[in-house]
């Protein structure tokens, strides 16, 4: 596996060492990405490569690690732009990859999907554009009666009002997350590939030598030095590397409500249902049988206050298996809008979810172009998830340096873009009346209290 290091006894240069399938590998993070591009690595043939993350694998913060994530690829770029090619392109990839790779044949539940919006803010965004029309077999919704009849009786007995939107039975869907996460992490293991988690994985920072990057020093013990070094820390790289402000870490918030055998089976097979101002729910998963439901909002960052420094530059990610009683309400105002016989049951769980936000929400995948070693997989932007089964073989044609042209403009390294940033954009995210705006953890002032199912 990748050397540990001993001492200031390996030769170092700030040309790269030739890349070779005995090269050593880091890999930053066990998330989605870090989990794929392992994969993919091992699958070409790479025999030397170590996975770095904070947690043992799969990791409890990862935003991959959740019972459900919604899947629908459709791009809202124009139709023959550069961003509408490299969107499609990727989509396919990964529909070929969830449908055909047998890793993740079978997580993929094309249920279909209602997409919707309240506000007529909302509903404007929503019809502007290619994303949603009948011509790209969307079928229209406009009243109460439209949205119940998207699922079986009893479920949708709200009164949905406001509500307008688009149904459609193919191409869109659910993935079952977690175990997509387990089941990339195992293959990549029995290729060889080796994850170290705890103190022993956790990053301190990178090894840099004569205007290179040569690994990471870590909590516990030696650092690791690689050939290659490629990070994919997600909403923590850039507490692990200078990003020039192209990232900023940004929080989304989720509850679990149990239900019972009877309900899980009525609840089964049905559409995701997402307005883009209230939240979103699929199916209850098949092992413990809960319903997880998410309010939409622009997300919470967590600005670091210290003295002398402009706190809005700095959002630092951590761990709270709770969620502001805010998010709590909100959740809550969803449900009594579309199920509000679930509306005052108890969460069995709730958590908040990190993802990296890019100033245009384009992916940030490149070799750096001051740190010839340093590949970066990070800036999923709320959407990276859903590319699982190709986005590591981007990260492995990034690092062989020989990935799409359009892919290498649209993702390159680009700090240009965050040149006097908003850090309080709402990047085309919308959220109810009094939380449209990008929250700040420092000012909750209350916590749920949920006692989490084991």
């Amino acid at each position: 596996m990748v050397k540990e290091q001993q001492g200031n006894n390996v030769r170092s240069s700030a040309t790269p060492a030739v890349l070779n399938k005995e090269s050593s590998i880091l890999v930053i993070g066990a998330g989605t990405w870090g989990s794929s591009t392992a994969l993919h690595l091992a699958r070409r043939g790479y025999r030397n490569i170590t996975v770095l993350d904070p947690y043992p694998s799969p990791s409890p913060i990862a935003a991959g690690n959740d019972i459900n994530k919604i899947l629908e690829l459709s791009s809202s770029a124009p139709r023959g732009s550069h961003e509408r090619y490299v969107g499609d392109k990727l989509a396919d990839d990964a529909i070929r990859g969830w449908k055909e790779d047998p890793v993740y044949q079978g997580l993929y539940h094309e249920t279909g999907a209602v997409t919707a919006a309240t506000s007529e803010r909302g509903r404007h965004a929503l019809n502007e554009g290619d994303g949603y029309s009948e011509a790209d077999g969307w079928r229209p919704l406009k009243t109460k009666q439209d949205f119940q009849k998207t699922m079986p009786d009893g479920v949708l007995t709200g009164d949905f009002p406001g509500w307008q939107g688009w149904t459609k039975n193919d191409g869109c869907g659910w993935v079952e997350a977690r175990h997509a996460l387990l089941r990339t992490i195992a293959e990549a293991e029995r290729h060889g590939v080796s994850f170290v988690g705890g103190e022993r994985g956790q990053v301190l920072s990178l090894i840099y030598e004569h205007g290179d990057v040569r690994g990471a020093v870590v909590v516990e013990g030696p650092a690791f030095r690689a050939d290659r070094t490629i990070l994919c820390a997600g909403a923590n790289a850039a507490r692990i590397f200078d990003m020039q402000g192209q990232l900023r870490p940004t929080a989304w918030t989720l509850a679990h409500i149990p239900m019972t055998p009877e309900e899980t089976t009525l609840y089964r097979n049905l559409p995701v249902l997402f307005n883009i101002e209230r939240g979103f729910f699929m199916e209850p998963d098949a092992d413990k049988h809960e319903l997880k439901i998410c309010d939409e909002h622009p997300g919470y960052c967590n600005w670091e206050t210290s003295p002398g420094d402009d706190p809005r530059h700095v959002s630092v990610p951590f761990a709270y298996h709770q969620i502001p009683i805010d998010a709590e309400q909100r959740v809550r105002q969803f449900l009594r809008e579309t199920m509000p016989h679930l509306a005052d049951r108890p969460f069995s769980h709730a958590r908040i979810c990190w993802c990296a936000d890019t100033p245009n929400r384009a992916f940030l995948i490149t070799q750096h172009p001051s740190y010839p070693s340093l590949v970066l997989g990070v800036g999923g932007s709320g959407h990276g998830f859903s590319y699982m089964p190709a986005i590591g073989g981007v990260i492995a044609d990034c690092l062989e340096d020989r990935m799409d042209s359009q892919m290498k403009q649209l993702f390159r390294w680009r700090p240009e873009t965050a040149t006097d940033r908003d850090w309080t954009d709402l990047q085309s995210r919308f959220g109810p009346d009094g939380s449209n705006h990008v929250m700040d953890f420092q000012k909750v002032v209350g916590w749920t209290s949920v006692s989490q199912a084991a």
